[in-house]
């Protein structure tokens, strides 16, 4: 069974799940509106550039969560999919995920953004297993905390390796889809990378190695 691993954010869906979440999360008035959505723009600017601290960008982001109790998250993260992600499904991100489970491929989304986001949206695809970044819940309720080690950069490649018992060798056959510089150290690491609408160093760099590019 060969593995075939997508990003989520600005492949699966056109747009950023995190981002989104974080305006919807003003709109419920669970943050002070418009200058934490100005401070979230700039964290993520710093993604794009590849200078982001994923811990800072957590940290920041998960403060109106903290003492939330997981159903009442649940809740709104369920009504935020229905009217804001699944319009933002890209069609031939679907279809790709369809031929890969069709083949028998085993399909893993692996996501730089939070489990309470990227679980429930990749049901949508019908995918049952992800790697994401794990929150912290004490007595039913966010902490506003992060665990164990995060799915950014490099740290998208160590906790693969934990899901497949430290045996990366499967990797030689496997597929990887991401529009991100920021998933280069595990482009390089599969048998066969795609770039998906990639940013400008992600698109130089497939374009050097010869990588199929898609526009989804």
């Amino acid at each position: 069974m060969r593995l075939a691993l997508f990003d989520l954010d600005e492949t699966l869906i056109n747009g950023d799940c995190a981002s989104l979440w974080s305006r919807y999360m003003c709109e419920l008035g669970w943050t002070e509106g418009s200058a934490f959505v100005r401070r979230e723009q700039t964290l993520m600017r710093q993604y794009a550039q590849g200078t982001l601290s994923m811990d800072e960008y957590m940290s920041f982001t998960l403060q109106p969560l903290i003492g939330r109790s997981t159903g009442e998250v649940r809740h709104h993260v369920n009504r935020f999919i229905e009217s804001v992600i699944v319009p933002a499904i890209r069609e031939e991100a679907s279809r790709c995920v369809d031929a890969h489970r069709a083949r028998g491929d085993r399909v893993i989304v692996i996501s730089a953004s939070g489990e309470h986001l990227v679980t429930p949206i990749a049901q949508h695809f019908g995918i049952s297993e992800t790697l994401s970044i794990k929150l912290e819940v004490l007595d039913d309720s966010y902490t506003g905390e992060t665990t164990g080690i995060l799915t950014y950069r490099e740290g998208k490649v160590a906790r693969l390796s934990s899901l497949l018992g430290g045996d990366l060798s499967v990797l030689a056959e496997a597929s990887f889809y991401s529009d991100s510089s920021n998933d280069l150290p595990l482009l390089i690491q599969v048998g066969y990378p795609h770039a998906v609408n990639p940013d400008s160093v992600l698109l130089r760099h497939a374009q050097g190695a010869g990588w199929p590019i898609h526009r989804w």
